[in-house]
Order: C-alpha cells, then structure tokens, then sequence
C-alpha cells in the first residue's frame, strides 16, 4: 500500500524547476548494487527495478558550474553554461531562491514515494492514471532516496522482455486493437512552424503536457518536436538566447541542431520525427521508443498526416487496471480523469 514519507520534505519536477530557471544542487542519488535481472533474484518487483538503474549525481563546482555525473562517468559532468545562465547565477533572485521553494510546487505533499516493498501495480499506477513522471524509492523510515523510478525505465524493462509469453501475447497486438492513439487528432497540443517558439512552451504549460509536435504549413505533418527539457537550450546556447522572444519553433530547432552539432552532443533533436502507424504492434513501438529514448512518437496515415500521438504514459496505462478502493480514498477529489480514460 501507498504511504507518503514524512521524513522528505517535498519532490520537484521539470516544470517547477524550470519555472525558477534553477536547478537544485548538492543533491545526490546513490543506488544499489546492480545485480541480477528483472523479475529474478531476492527482494521486491520495485528493489529488483532499483538495482538495475545508475545513480546520478547534481554538485555545484568551486568555479559555481552545475554538473551532473554518473558511475561511470563522475570525472566527465556536463556543465550548463552561456552567458545568460552565467548572468542568472550571480543575481540575487538565484541566490534567495531555497530547494524548498520549488519542492513546494509539487502537488503532493509532505512526500510521495515507493517504498521498495511495494508492487509493480502500485508503480505502474502512479506512473500512468495518476501522472506521475518519475518515483524517488525509499526504505520505510529513512531520509534517503534509494533510486528513481521513471517512465522510461519501465519501458526500457519492457523492451527487455520481447520474446517472452506473456509478453508476446500482448505485445503483438496493434495500436488501434488497445485504443492507441488515445487523443483524437482535434485535440492534439501542437504549434506550427512559423510560431513563436516560446508559445510552444506556454502551451505545454498551459495544456499540462511534456512535448508537443511542430507543423509545417499546412498543419497537416510534424516536421519536429519540442519538449519541456529543450527550454534549456534558451539558456545554454546564446546564440538562441538573443532571439529567444521572435525566434520561430522551425528556426530554434534548426539552431538547436546546429548547436548539437558544435557541440558534438547526442540527442533526439538531431534525427527526423519518430512516427508510426495504427497498425504497428505495441511492442515495436517500445523497442523504437527504447532505442531512441524519446517520450512520444507521432502516428501518421499513409500520407504522412500526424493523426495523433502515443507517449510512455500511454503504453503503460495500457498494462495496468486499477482494483476497487486500491488506494482507499488517498486520491479522492485530487487527481481529474479525462472523460475516455479507461484506466
């Protein structure tokens, strides 16, 4: 059953943190030994899923760069930098601003994580109906976060289990066959190419989404994707900063690409649109999104006309179904359901 942890103080997600253009530092995560497989070994569905991720970790250097640094990989962080995030650091608005301040901006409070003894339902739930992008694992009692558990994580299990039974059996099924794509192409949040980049972003804001298409045109085909984590490059490359008020969504990608590329960084935004059909089984849908590591992909008709999208979210909804009272009456009036939710 689901508990909230009130030895944490709060959780933090893109958006909050984005909202105050900061990133919290001198947070760590550190995980547990990798061992076995999914499914297989001693402990818990959720612990076996921990021991397979890395750990990560945020510092602020001497010099007061952020970086970021894994296992393998500790002595080569990435650093933001620009002159505009160089500017922001040194006013008084990053100074003041506390960890608590945006751990405030999270819904649920005091805390809301899995404990390593919880199922794979309860995870599956939280990370599907009940929007959530990412877990932070504890042990009962403790202050200190064990590992994450994102969206893309479980997707990456599932690629890993092709050519299982169970999975197979559902694997193959088409899109349509599973009521994919959910959202009817007239609702798609999406902007055109000639818009404004930074009303790509007030619309994710605004609709609640991670990412959105971008259209060429004649509003019929996506020529790009703009997530919610490619704001940072309204901040690390100056280039873009200058004209980030007229710049369009074709041009910041374009840019965006070019910047890449200077930089000799991987990243979605340097390959065309991910897209697919109504008729491809689901299971070479995950494969695609595991092996690019991208949260959407595009559905399109013959023609190539976007018709709709299909997210992690989505597929995972998809696995799951939620029993009477599961959750007692804990989410009762907080969490609003589209009307065609079927989970």
């Amino acid at each position: 059953m689901l508990r909230l942890q009130k030895t944490l103080v709060g959780w933090t997600n893109t958006s909050a943190l984005w909202n105050l253009l900061v990133l919290p530092c001198g947070c760590s995560v550190s995980d547990a030994a990798v061992n076995g497989t999914v499914g297989s070994g001693a402990g818990s569905p959720v612990s076996n899923l921990v021991s397979r991720l890395g750990s990560f970790t945020f510092r602020r250097t001497s010099s007061g760069r952020v970086e970021t640094a894994t296992d393998s990989e500790s002595d080569e962080a990435a650093s933001v930098g620009g002159s505009f995030f160089e500017t922001l650091t040194s006013s008084e608005f990053y100074k003041n601003t506390k960890v608590g301040d945006i751990s405030g901006t999270f819904r649920w409070a005091p805390f809301l994580a899995l404990q390593t003894s919880d199922t794979f339902l309860t995870m599956l739930l939280l990370l599907s109906k009940y929007r959530m992008k990412s877990l932070p694992v504890v042990e009962v009692g403790g202050d200190k976060i064990e590992n994450i558990i994102t969206q893309s994580s479980v997707v990456h299990m599932l690629a890993e289990c092709v050519g299982l039974s169970w999975f197979e059996s559902w694997g193959t099924k088409k899109l349509s066959e599973l009521g994919l794509p959910i959202m009817k192409p007239l609702k798609l949040v999406k902007v055109n190419e000639d818009q404004p980049v930074l009303k790509a972003f007030q619309l994710m804001r605004e609709k609640g989404v991670g990412g959105l298409p971008v259209m060429d045109t004649s509003g019929a085909k996506a020529i790009g994707n703009i997530s919610i984590r490619d704001v940072q490059y309204l901040l690390t490359a100056p280039k873009i900063y200058k004209e980030h008020r007229s710049i369009t969504t074709k041009d910041f990608l374009s840019a965006v690409r070019h910047h890449l590329q200077e930089q000799h960084e991987a990243s979605p935004l340097l390959h065309d649109v991910i897209t697919c059909k109504k008729d491809d089984a689901i299971k070479d849908i995950i494969l695609k999104l595991d092996s690019e590591k991208i949260h959407r992909i595009y559905v399109v008709d013959d023609k190539g006309n976007t018709e709709g999208v299909v997210t992690l979210r989505d597929i995972i909804s998809k696995l799951v179904h939620e029993p009477c009272h599961y959750f007692g009456d804990f989410f009762d009036g907080v969490v609003p359901l589209p009307a065609n939710s079927t989970v």
